[in-house]
């Protein structure tokens, strides 16, 4: 089910001499209308959970999107989930007490939710795919794996594919841990092997122009997608037109986001170009002594901020 949005946004100014200074000991939050995340891995070793809430905490969306692969239900284990991992839920769960709109769409692997498929509870919405409708553009946003060929022949194959690449991404922590002691720069082995595999980089490619020509077919600008974990912006040709195709990647290799402003319109946010994420000496999340509680002290608490009785 599809939910089209039509509203009218607050206006976002940058900062004068007349804007009031923030407040002592907290960094201001850039206000942005649209704020897309996708392919998060909640439970993995992969998962960046800990620079994702720093993100988290210097944005002010009006709409937050999670474009699938949040939690990571393929490889969830009850042996790892650390207070990192139940931070970035908790917050979420404020924003969306707060009156922040929150749209959940499913991805491939965490696909079981996808049964509650229009489940809306207060500002948190359930869904398969999302159009907003933007001052730019009609905007049709979905996780995407519909178009993986794997995902709808060979379900066991990219399940086996999806171990194989957390095992990559452990054995690549422990390759940059190695070269960070030996003052070495830092590879990225995923990327390289994907960079260097012809088929991948035409399975990339087919998956792009598939997303915009069909968005292209029923009428939208932009088709916004996560999935193949590779974050982009570009304008693609279709025989009814050109699209902008947007990817928000990843948070487990490229940290990276899509951000909408009705005055630019859509951009691609990098974690590791943003001066005031690398600046942060300590984890500004450290002091939430509450993500190590007792689980059912946790959604006690979730019930209490979403108000259900």
């Amino acid at each position: 089910m599809s939910e089209s949005l039509a509203f009218s946004f607050e206006k976002i100014g940058l900062a004068g001499p007349g804007a009031p200074p923030p407040k002592a000991g907290r960094s201001k939050r850039r206000r942005v209308h649209v704020a897309v995340v996708s392919d998060i891995h909640l439970g993995t070793y992969g998962c960046h959970a800990r620079e994702l809430l720093r993100y988290l905490k210097s944005i002010r969306p009006q709409v937050l999107v999670l474009n699938g692969d949040i939690v990571d239900i393929w490889q969830f284990s009850k042996n790892y989930w650390p207070p990192a991992h139940m931070r970035v839920v908790r917050y979420l769960a404020g924003l969306a007490a707060k009156g922040t709109k929150i749209y959940y769409l499913t991805g491939n692997h965490d696909e079981l939710l996808r049964k509650f498929a229009g489940l809306k509870i207060g500002q948190f919405h359930l869904d398969n795919k999302l159009v907003l409708d933007l001052p730019h553009g009609r905007t049709w946003l979905f996780h995407g794996d519909v178009f993986d060929v794997t995902m709808r022949h060979s379900r066991w194959l990219a399940k086996l594919g999806g171990q194989g690449y957390d095992l990559l991404i452990l054995i690549n922590r422990f390759a940059n841990f190695l070269l960070d002691k030996l003052g070495r720069p830092r590879v990225a082995l995923s990327k390289l092997v994907k960079e260097r595999v012809k088929t991948a980089v035409a399975a990339v490619n087919n998956f792009e122009e598939t997303a915009a020509a069909i968005a292209a077919d029923d009428g939208y600008r932009y088709v916004a997608c996560g999935h193949i974990h590779q974050p982009e912006i570009k304008e693609i040709a279709t025989a009814k037109g050109p699209i902008t195709y947007l990817n928000s990647g990843d948070w487990v290799e490229n940290l990276t986001a899509l951000e909408y402003t009705a005055a630019a319109g859509w951009a691609l946010y990098r974690y590791a170009d943003d001066p005031c994420m690398q600046g942060l000496a300590e984890p500004d999340d450290a002091t939430d002594t509450a993500a190590d509680a007792h689980p059912a002290q946790l959604l006690a608490g979730l019930l209490a901020e979403f108000k259900i009785k």
